[in-house]
């Protein structure tokens, strides 16, 4: 049986560090053309084929409501980032579709970005990003266990 109070120190400890990581490299956006959650979303849609996404895939990457990402991706089509269509496949749905300046700037960002990740994880080696990646994979999956 787990130790309880292991594992809310363990808890703990991880939740600090992913907030004073997040703290760091959320400095990254501070004088960029793209707010982080703007980042995200261009995240999702640049790895999809043709750079276009489904809406409820945006969604479930991001930690945010429905409701705010449907009102983030409307401004990012008002910003020229996006264009935002119906999903033929599903009529309630929509797709979404990095502009050429979109993926531009998310592109010049992400490099920035990467680099900043890159240095601030240079603390572990790459085995210990290794387990720290198998780790998180672990407490992420939804799998009886």
């Amino acid at each position: 049986m787990t130790d309880r109070r292991l594992a809310i120190a363990a808890w703990e400890s991880l939740f600090r560090a992913q907030h004073e990581v997040f703290g760091e490299l959320s400095s990254d956006f501070a004088d960029s053309a793209l707010s982080q959650p703007e980042y995200d979303v261009l995240l999702t849609v640049t790895r999809s084929p043709e750079m276009t996404a489904r809406l409820r895939d945006i969604t479930s990457n991001m930690l945010v409501s429905q409701p705010s990402v449907s009102r983030l991706v409307d401004r990012m089509v008002t910003r020229g980032l996006i264009t935002k269509c119906e999903d033929p496949e599903d009529r309630r749905g929509a797709l979404v579709h990095a502009t050429e300046d979109g993926a531009a700037r998310f592109r010049k960002l992400a490099a920035e970005h990467g680099r900043s990740i890159a240095e601030r994880m240079s603390r572990l080696c790459d085995d210990d990003l290794q387990t720290l990646l198998d780790l998180t994979s672990k407490l992420r999956d939804r799998s009886p266990g």
